[in-house]
């Protein structure tokens, strides 16, 4: 048995008049000023956040474009030992490469043991975590003092 729409009072009236008929139909000036203030803050705050944000954006640009600087100016005096870190670097992907290799057989080999024990998960991190680590981190500085050669003044 479905409920009488009739016997149920609305929870809430929507008026679609273009003016308000009467107290009942609109907000009172009263909650309508609080509305715009409240509005108004709003705004307020974003715009703060907008200028904020701009500012940490360019204090972030600010500091990687003088880093990118002082890296530029090393590779300038040092373009020698750039190159070797670039030949290091590649070395060291193959290696790299080889490694991972490496890892994800030893992963395929041991699954159920890396799933059920504790012992077998930590023995392999303890195997490969640091190795890795330590590899990722003088890949990744031998990549960043990696010779690149100025392509305007390079033959083709």
């Amino acid at each position: 048995m479905s409920p009488n729409p009739q016997q149920c009072p609305p929870v809430f009236h929507i008026d679609v008049t273009a003016e308000p008929t009467g107290p009942e139909s609109g907000l009172g000036d009263d909650k309508q000023d609080i509305l715009i203030i409240l509005l108004r803050q709003l705004v307020i705050g974003q715009e703060r956040q907008s200028k904020l944000l701009e500012e940490l954006s360019q204090h972030v640009n600010a500091a990687q474009r003088q880093r990118m600087a002082e890296l530029g100016q090393w590779k300038a005096s040092n373009p020698g030992l750039a190159r070797k870190c670039k030949v290091a670097a590649e070395t060291l992907s193959r290696v790299q490469n080889e490694f991972l290799h490496q890892l994800t057989a030893e992963v395929a080999d041991n699954e159920e043991g890396l799933l059920d024990g504790e012992f077998v998960l930590n023995e392999f991190v303890d195997r490969f975590g640091p190795r890795l680590a330590h590899l990722n981190g003088v890949l990744q500085a031998l990549s960043q003092l990696s010779y690149t050669p100025d392509n305007a003044n390079s033959p083709r």
